[in-house]
C-alpha cells in the first residue's frame, strides 16, 4: 500500500479506497477534500470568479460528501467526478462566465486594468494571450466549452472530460474539435500560446495532429502540468 506524504499513516492512497473507507467512517472524507479542493477552486475562479469561487468549491464538496455511497469505487482517482460537479454548479452561472470572458476582451483590448478584482485573480490566459481569446470563449457554446476548459485549465484527458461529464468520448472529441475550429476562426488561424514558449510546456500532449493545437496550447492548465491521480 502507498502512502501519500502528510496523510495518516494506513489511510488507504487511492481516492476510492477512502471514499469507501469514509462510508463508515465520514471523517475520513476529509482527504478528498484535502487533496483535490485547490484544484477544483482554481477551476470555478477561471469560469465564475475568485469570489464566487469560494461558495461554489465548498458546494462541491458538499454535495460529493453528501453522494459518496453512490460513487463507482472502480474509478481510483475521484477528479473526474468533483470536476463534474464542479461543472454542473458553475452551469447556473453561464451568464456570468460570459460576462467575465467579455469584460476581458474589453479590458485587454483598452489596456486598462480590471476594476472588479475577480478579472485580476482569474486563473485562464485569455487576458495574457489578448482579447480576441476571450471573446472566442465567450462565444463557444456551453457544451463546447465545458469541453474545452476541463482539458486546459483542470487537466483532464478526454476519457476523464467523459467520465466528468458523462457524456461518451466521442462526444467529447466532437465537442474538442468543433471549440478548437471556431476558437481557430475568431482567433484568424493564430495559436495565441506561441507567446509562451513550447507547446509541451502546457501539460501533456492529446491526439492531436502536427498541424493542429489543442486546448492545452491555448490556455495553460493550472499549475502547467496534468495533476497525477492518487493510486
Amino acid at each position: 500500500m502507498v502512502i501519500v506524504p502528510g496523510e495518516p499513516a494506513g489511510l488507504p492512497a487511492t481516492d476510492a479506497a477512502v471514499i469507501e473507507r469514509s462510508w463508515a467512517e465520514p471523517e475520513r472524507f476529509e482527504v478528498i477534500f484535502r487533496r483535490h479542493f485547490g484544484r477544483i477552486h482554481q477551476y470555478l475562479a477561471a469560469r465564475v470568479g475568485g469570489r464566487i469561487a469560494d461558495d461554489l468549491a465548498a458546494e462541491v464538496f458538499t454535495i460529493a460528501f453528501a453522494q459518496r455511497q453512490r460513487y463507482d469505487l472502480a474509478r481510483d482517482c475521484a477528479r473526474p467526478w468533483l470536476y463534474g460537479i464542479a461543472t454542473n454548479l458553475a452551469g447556473t452561472y453561464r451568464r456570468r462566465e460570459q460576462r467575465r470572458y467579455r469584460a476581458l476582451a474589453r479590458v485587454s483590448a483598452r489596456g486598462e486594468a480590471p476594476s472588479d478584482e475577480d478579472l485580476i485573480t482569474e486563473r485562464v490566459s485569455a487576458a495574457a494571450a489578448g482579447p480576441a481569446l476571450a471573446a472566442a470563449l465567450a462565444g463557444l457554446g456551453s457544451g463546447d466549452r465545458d469541453v474545452l476548459l476541463l482539458v486546459a485549465i483542470a487537466g483532464l484527458d478526454n476519457q476523464e472530460v467523459a467520465q466528468a461529464l458523462g457524456i461518451p468520448g466521442g462526444t467529447v472529441r466532437s465537442r474538442l474539435s468543433r471549440a478548437r475550429m471556431r476558437l481557430r476562426e475568431s482567433l484568424g488561424g493564430t495559436n495565441p500560446a506561441d507567446s509562451y514558449g513550447p507547446a509541451d510546456s502546457y501539460g501533456p500532449p492529446d491526439s492531436y495532429g502536427p498541424d493542429s493545437y489543442g486546448p492545452a496550447d491555448i490556455m495553460r492548465p493550472a499549475g502547467g502540468t496534468k495533476e497525477q491521480p492518487h493510486g
